[in-house]
């Protein structure tokens, strides 16, 4: 039996309050969506199979380069992560796996799936990190990991990416993401071309110790922390890399590792043309990589992504399972309630991808009518699908109103009281 981390009363209680209203608000979105030929049922069907990954570190307080201010009830490791992880799930019916960060997470896979399995969690991807040093590890990775000139330095960062997949194998994942830090920040630093081939070598090398089953997921970001050039800094060379590798490599698109006028969508379209697509971590940026919650400034962007998933799935495109995780830094809220934001903020910008009419916008398409075109989008985009949202969580025994329902429970005051008080003053990003 699952263990649940807020009583099942309260989320019985909760949405008793809120039945009436919603019931009514259901029915009348249903026979608005009637009129336009779409089976709201239909819809909520595949919203409530739609999941995304959760970050482990994403349920700590986040921070930047110059502080970080905790949180009260912070975790004080994995197994306090997958606790908070629990609660997003139970309340949302959206977040059945997890997603770790090695070595921050690293225990006996053991006990951790013993642990996950309790609270009925399963694990996603796995990520490893070469982009800050381990307490006691021989080599640095202030020059770089996977692209490193020194080869022993390289062989350690390979190493680590392959103990990532030996813990994961044994959690159940079956992905590998890695993203490296490796760059420089002066011209003439380093040599673009051998920096690149030393880490396609040892990408290469990570990639041999795949299981048959898995996929590895590269991940590009244009600057930070190397400020004047990046290894794997566009999509461009992410498919390269993919390419290069074989068939169980592929993209992931991280929505804020983009300059802030950058067709993300076009990205997305190109990279499922090619069978790259691996997967997203979903967030958004005003400026650069903000990490802010999903669709909190462009939520516009996040739906016309979709927009070209649900079309990929439309067509019946082959072997087309891209994976879906939540990447973001939560510095100023509840990290809880904005990873319960961000997951059906997602699951909403799949739901009015799912409203449009396909039919209609490939004609307009095929007439070069680009204003009715774009109006058939927007139709889609406008429709208000918060009840089709909350009737999917309802029906899988989630919150009709999450948020609400986990500031009743009284959960972060509960734990705040379990977990001792960190102290503020450290800066970077956890």
């Amino acid at each position: 039996m699952t263990e649940l981390k807020i009583a099942a009363d309260i989320v019985d209680r909760e949405n008793e309050k809120r039945q009436s209203a919603h019931a009514a608000d259901y029915e009348a979105l249903g026979a608005h969506l009637a009129r336009r030929n779409i089976d709201i049922d239909a819809i909520t069907q595949k919203v409530s199979e739609f999941f995304v990954a959760v970050p482990s570190w994403g349920v700590g307080t986040g921070g930047t380069r110059f502080a970080r201010f905790p949180g009260k009830g912070e975790p004080r490791g994995i197994f306090d992560k997958l606790d908070d992880c629990a609660v997003i799930n139970q309340l949302t019916r959206a977040t059945p796996n997890v997603s770790l960060h090695i070595p921050w997470d690293k225990q006996d896979p053991k006990v951790l799936k013993a642990h996950a399995d309790a609270l009925g969690l399963g694990f996603d991807a796995m990520n490893s990190n070469t982009f800050s040093d381990a307490p006691d590890q021989p080599h640095s990775y202030k020059y770089g990991s996977l692209s490193h000139a020194d080869a022993a330095t390289r062989a350690q960062a390979v190493e680590h990416n392959i103990e990532c997949i030996e813990i994961g194998n044994a959690l159940g994942s079956k992905a590998l993401t890695v993203w490296v830090g490796d760059g420089s920040n002066f011209p003439g630093q380093s040599n673009f071309t051998k920096s690149f081939e030393r880490y396609l070598s040892a990408m290469a090398d990570i990639y041999k110790a795949l299981p048959d089953d898995w996929r590895i997921f590269s991940e590009h970001k244009m600057y930070e922390p190397a400020f004047y050039s990046t290894v794997v800094q566009d999509w461009g060379t992410n498919y390269l890399i993919a390419n290069t590798l074989g068939d169980k490599a592929f993209c992931l698109v991280d929505l804020g590792h983009h300059a802030p006028n950058t067709n993300i969508e076009m990205i997305v379209a190109r990279l499922i043309q090619f069978g790259k697509l691996g997967g997203f971590h979903f967030n958004d940026s005003k400026y650069g990589d903000d990490d802010l919650d999903a669709g909190s400034i462009d939520p516009y962007r996040l739906f016309l992504v979709f927009n070209e998933l649900v079309d990929a799935d439309h067509r019946g495109v082959e072997g087309f399972h891209p994976a879906h995780m939540i990447d973001q830094s939560h510095n100023v809220t509840d990290p809880i309630e904005s990873l319960i934001s961000s997951a059906n903020e997602i699951r909403r910008a799949y739901a009015q991808a799912l409203l449009v009419d396909r039919v209609a916008l490939d004609g307009f398409q095929q007439d070069n009518d680009a204003l009715m075109a774009s109006d058939t989008l927007k139709r889609a985009y406008r429709t208000d699908v918060e009840a089709i949202l909350a009737e999917a969580r309802r029906l899988s025994g989630g919150a009709i109103d999450p948020i609400a329902t986990y500031r009743a429970s009284g959960y972060r005051a509960k734990v705040a009281g379990e977990r001792p008080e960190t102290k503020g003053g450290s800066g970077g990003i956890i």
